[in-house]
């Protein structure tokens, strides 16, 4: 029994015309299939339904040998798929979709993008954030915000704050807001993030220039006195190790696209803020796609 490898295979030499709706190599569901062992279909179940989507295309070959050859990743003239190794993963292979990123942005006529928002504890990243995706969900955008503590919740809950754990915090938030802006969406990341080289490298996640690093370069002493979670209280007595600008230091960013300071020793409103980071958006061309 001749047994189909790759399903992806067979669509891609079997894919029907471009249809009105202009999708390419799409999937045609002809009767339903059957015949699964141990997880792959049987070429005499797949080859009659393959074998009539050829026969209703110009210029092609139609014959059970044919289908074989593009069945058979064996079969002498055949080229197979280049798989990958990616980290500890083996054996992988990208898929493409022909509903990419541009159209997706044009479906939400914004542009996907990640605005990464670093700073102490305590310097108003969160309340930034979420006062940011008020205002532009009330303007007609979609975001969603990836908040520091929110993901530790959930996909981060098995990381401590240790530093190798705190270095895969920030690489899994970084690939996940890579994805949403792929999507489309204007992705939303609020977290410490002290270190230049992790933050640097979430920058290079992303291939245009649609990371924007936001500083909120708000004084050690103000995000102190706030102590809205009672951290710095804790880290001061000592029942607390590794709390960033106590016993761990902050390196500030050094070429980001925003930075939000204290005017006249005053902080501005949430809403302020918000407005400069729109402003930035906008004049950049992320709020049309």
């Amino acid at each position: 029994m001749v047994e189909c490898h790759s399903l992806r295979c067979c669509g891609d030499m079997f894919a029907p015309p471009t249809t009105k709706l202009g999708f390419h190599h799409a999937v045609v569901p002809v009767g339903r299939w059957g015949g699964r062992r141990g997880g792959r279909l049987e070429l005499s179940v797949l080859r009659p339904s393959l074998l009539r989507i050829q026969a209703a295309l110009p210029g092609q070959e139609s014959s059970p040998e044919s289908a074989k050859r593009c069945c058979d990743s064996s079969a002498p003239g055949t080229s197979s798929y280049v798989l990958s190794t990616v980290g500890k993963s083996t054996n992988i292979l990208w898929h493409d979709c022909p509903v990419g990123k541009l159209e997706r942005q044009k479906l939400l006529r914004q542009k996907g993008c990640v605005i990464w928002i670093t700073g102490l504890s305590g310097s108003g990243k969160s309340t930034l954030a979420c006062a940011l995706s008020r205002e532009l969900h009330y303007g007609g955008h979609l975001t969603y915000i990836l908040d520091g503590d929110n993901v530790r919740h959930g996909l981060n809950q098995d990381l401590s704050f240790n530093g190798e754990d705190r270095a895969e915090n920030i690489r899994r938030v970084g690939e996940v807001a890579k994805l949403f802006a792929d999507a489309g969406l204007i992705c939303i990341a609020s977290l410490i993030s002290p270190y230049r080289k992790e933050r640097d490298a979430c920058r290079a996640m992303l291939s245009d220039s649609s990371f924007i690093e936001v500083f909120l370069d708000i004084p050690l002493e103000v995000c102190e006195a706030r102590d809205p979670k009672g951290l710095y209280k804790l880290a001061r007595a000592g029942k607390i190790k590794g709390f960033t600008g106590v016993d761990d230091p902050y390196e500030s960013p050094l070429e980001c696209e925003i930075v939000i300071q204290q005017i006249d020793g005053k902080c501005p409103t949430p809403k302020a803020m918000a407005e400069q980071i729109i402003s930035f958006l906008d004049k950049n061309g992320f709020l049309q796609a």
